[in-house]
């Protein structure tokens, strides 16, 4: 495979992490990446950060946060 070079790497990275792009893309990217500190560094950040805000959204909120939300939408269904 030929490198498909950091610009085609950055502007399809997001769909290559989410496993959006086809079989070629893919081999492409990856061997990129293995290559590429900088890209890799940057499929790093990216990955990271899904993980966090995967993880953080799976949290319930606690639960005097939920009543206030729960009040406060009430109140504003109330005004109008």
């Amino acid at each position: 495979m030929s490198d498909c070079g950091c610009e085609k790497a950055r502007r399809d990275l997001e769909e290559y992490l989410r496993h959006e792009v086809c079989k070629t893309k893919h081999t492409d990217i990856a061997e990129h990446l293995e290559n590429c500190p900088e890209c890799r560094d940057e499929a790093l950040v990216a990955t990271t950060l899904t993980d966090v805000v995967a993880r953080a959204c799976k949290e319930a909120a606690p639960e005097e946060l939920r009543d206030l939300v729960i009040a406060r939408l009430r109140e504003a269904q109330a005004s109008h």
